[in-house]
């Protein structure tokens, strides 16, 4: 037994040593005939590959770790030098994981609240005008402080906007420039503007500098490099976009059916290679000539006759044949094709004229998209399903047409129509961003009047604004509180404030009456007002100014207000017809008096008008109804300057509230009913007199009206020709019938 276990270890051994002997001597034989081989390639000119072809290859071997943040930038940088991809991923990708919660401190805006700081401008700094623009935006809103220590946002006054380093606005060494600033803290709590990064041939997303912790407000952004919550993306804007104001949208009425002559339209570059040449080269093939136009030229840069293939003459001459505005006034849906970056000017082209937008973008990330539900505005297509969208945008129905052109022109003039609102709108989501707990939701931000105009801060429930009433299933106020504001001292019973009281609290829609007292003589007894069925509360003005008659006094417990002059003669009668009127229209002024704005084209501005003509469009808030939001807004939305304006006048206060509730709304007021004598009555009372007939009064007024255009951007002043009468007014009818009867006898 003991030598069958010899045997069969020396048999295993001995096996073992062949097979070692074997495969060693074939390896050896296979190097001396490599080398044989490779010795006779060398004579003869020829190339073997090297031993480790031998080796098999796995195509997803492993590599080394590095960030994700980089790891995914490698496919998109391997074009680029080595240098120019170690500063991409220094830059835009370095923060990529940047949220709110984690790259921005909140503490800087718990105390002052949201207030932006503007870095003074460097000596030596060029600036673009759109850049200028913009920190012009900044420093006008209510947002603005100058003091750093008080800020929670903080602006670079170098101009970030193109970064295309082969354009001539290029700022050079931005990086170092930067860096040097001594708030910049890694860009923690620091917005930066874009509109252009990258250049040619790949046009990345790049800045060029080092962002660290800055949130960018960025045009042509992707989904990829968008950092959700964090940055904010703003559309692509020329640099002739207005500063303030900007023109309304085309769409002047709504026809129905809402078809135009043509169905879809483009007219813009082709770009016959590189990036974003794909789409736009095969628009040729969706063109028909007829409802589809679809025109592109070869004509642009340099050297284009260099590079034009068989169809570019076929397609300039085609171009050329078209104007292009009236395609864009003439037509239903325009078509955004992406250019060399996501973003394009059409977008905002469309937008105005009420075409509604094709988009053919892939990737990108839409302007404002965390607050605006582009779906109720705009096609979002697919670029690489460019045949179908002829047969998509036949298929939709004319009612949701309507309604998408009617979202383009409400989006265009509240957010995108001047430099100024683009930059407000930034400024608002983030400061929804910062305070959450008051943030808008989707409705304020998609329903007019836009959320630039509900200021959170007043309200976090939207029934208490007079926009949304139907929306909530609300009925209107069923009481007013009556504010008097008052200048002359009380020195007699029978003077016109006394009486106006009396006839205010007989009103059964009155709930209380407030008598602002900013009368330079001391607050007269209690006895001395005349007892009423309602309460009767006195406060006296602080600063004594005219704005303070629009303060937001806590004191007033309704929506609705009846705003009254001292000498304003009004029965009950009539006090009672203008609130049921306000009650259909709560959103907007309704009262007596009446005035009207002209051009005077003699003197190229604004004129001012107290005639008693055809139209209107002002009610002077001498006896006027409103809703009590207004005050807030006509508080903390103007600036100081224009109400520091009226306060030194003494007047134009009434002309100021017009001039905000009609651009909130885009609607005129509405003049109701009022006796003949109203005027002169007016005119009679003693409190008054001297300012209706002082000629400078006038003046100021023709003055105002211009200053407070110009802050606008425009004139949101808007002419009506309605009155509103009560039912049966002056008709044949026994005067028992009538409801509002004691109007006719007035």
């Amino acid at each position: 037994m003991q030598a069958k276990k010899r045997y069969f270890i020396l048999l295993s051994a001995g096996s073992c040593l062949a097979l070692l002997f074997y495969f060693g001597g074939l390896q050896f034989r296979a190097s001396r005939s490599h080398s044989r081989r490779e010795e006779h390639s060398r004579r003869n000119g020829l190339h073997h590959p090297s031993p480790d072809h031998f080796w098999p290859r796995f195509p997803d071997a492993l590599r080394p770790f590095v960030p994700w943040d980089q790891l995914e930038n490698e496919d998109s940088s391997v074009h680029i030098s080595p240098r120019q991809k170690r500063d991409a991923n220094s830059s835009i990708y370095k923060g990529k994981k940047c949220r709110m919660e984690s790259c921005f401190d909140f503490t800087l805006c718990k105390k002052n609240g949201f207030k932006v700081y503007v870095y003074p401008q460097q000596k030596g700094e060029k600036i673009a005008e759109s850049y200028q623009n913009i920190l012009a935006a900044i420093e006008g809103s209510r947002f603005y402080t100058s003091d750093p220590s008080q800020a929670c946002l903080f602006v670079l006054s170098l101009d970030t906007l193109d970064r295309d380093q082969l354009s001539p606005q290029y700022v050079h060494n931005l990086r170092s420039k930067v860096q040097s600033l001594h708030l910049w803290n890694s860009g923690r709590n620091h917005l930066i503007f874009n509109l252009y990064s990258g250049t040619w041939p790949d046009y990345t997303e790049d800045v060029g500098f080092d962002i660290g912790q800055a949130m960018l407000a960025k045009a042509s952004i992707s989904t990829e490099n968008f950092r959700p919550n964090f940055d904010v993306s703003i559309p692509l804007f020329s640099k002739d976009h207005p500063r303030t104001g900007g023109e309304r949208g085309f769409l002047k009425f709504n026809t129905i059916p809402p078809l135009r002559k043509y169905m879809l339209v483009f007219k813009g570059k082709r770009y016959l290679t590189g990036i974003g040449s794909d789409t736009r080269n095969a628009l040729y093939h969706v063109h028909n000539g007829e409802d589809v136009v679809l025109l592109t030229t070869c004509k642009h840069g340099k050297d284009w006759q260099k590079h034009k293939d068989s169809r570019c003459d076929r397609d300039n001459t085609e171009y050329e044949k078209y104007d292009y505005r009236e395609m864009l006034h003439n037509a239903t849906f325009c078509l955004v094709p992406r250019g060399r970056r996501l973003g394009s000017f059409r977008f905002l082209e469309a937008l105005q004229a009420a075409c509604v937008p094709v988009m053919l973008s892939n990737g990108w990330e839409l302007p404002f998209s965390e607050v605006i539900n582009w779906n109720q505005a705009a096609v979002i297509g697919d670029e690489r399903l460019l045949l179908q969208i002829p047969s998509t945008i036949r298929s939709i129905h004319q009612d949701k047409i309507l309604a998408l052109r009617q979202q383009t022109q409400f989006l265009w003039e509240a957010y995108f129509s001047s430099v100024e609102k683009i930059v407000l709108t930034t400024l608002e989501i983030i400061q929804d961003r910062i305070f959450k707990h008051i943030s808008r939701n989707s409705l304020i931000w998609n329903k007019h009047p836009g959320g630039l105009f509900v200021l959170p801060q007043y309200s976090s429930y939207l029934g208490d604004f007079p926009y949304y009433y139907a929306n909530l299933g609300l009925k209107p106020p069923s009481k007013f509180t009556a504010v008097i504001h008052a200048v002359t001292p009380l020195v007699s019973q029978s003077q016109p404030v006394l009486k106006l009281l009396v006839a205010a609290a007989k009103s059964q829609y009155c709930a209380q009456i407030i008598v602002l007292w900013n009368c330079d003589k001391p607050l007269p007894a209690k006895h001395r007002w005349p007892a009423t069925a309602v309460p009767v509360i006195v406060i006296e003005g602080e600063s004594k100014v005219m704005s303070s008659r629009f303060l937001p006094y806590d004191n007033i417990i309704t929506d609705a207000v009846l705003s009254l002059d001292e000498d304003t003669v009004l029965s009950t009668t009539e006090v009672d017809f203008a609130f049921t009127v306000w009650q259909s229209f709560p959103e907007r002024i309704v009262g007596y008096p009446a005035r009207s704005h002209f051009w005077d084209n003699s003197k190229e501005r604004w004129g001012y008008t107290s005639k008693w003509t055809n139209d209107y469009s002002m009610v002077l808030t001498g006896a006027a109804l409103y809703h009590k939001y207004y005050h807030y807004l006509y508080t903390h939305y103007l600036p100081a300057s224009l109400k520091n304006m009226v306060d030194q006048l003494a007047n134009c206060e009434d002309i100021l509230m017009n001039f905000l509730v009609s651009a909130v709304t885009k609607l005129p007021p509405i003049k109701v009913t009022q006796k003949k004598q109203y005027k002169e009555t007016m005119m009679g009372q003693t409190s008054r007199a001297s300012r209706w007939a002082d000629p400078d009064h006038f003046a100021q007024r023709q003055s105002c009206m211009n200053t407070f255009a110009s802050w606008f951007g425009y004139m949101p002043l808007i002419h009506s020709q309605m009155r509103l009468d009560p039912v049966l007014f002056k008709d044949q009818v026994s005067i028992l019938r009538k409801k509002y009867r004691d109007i006719e006898r007035l």
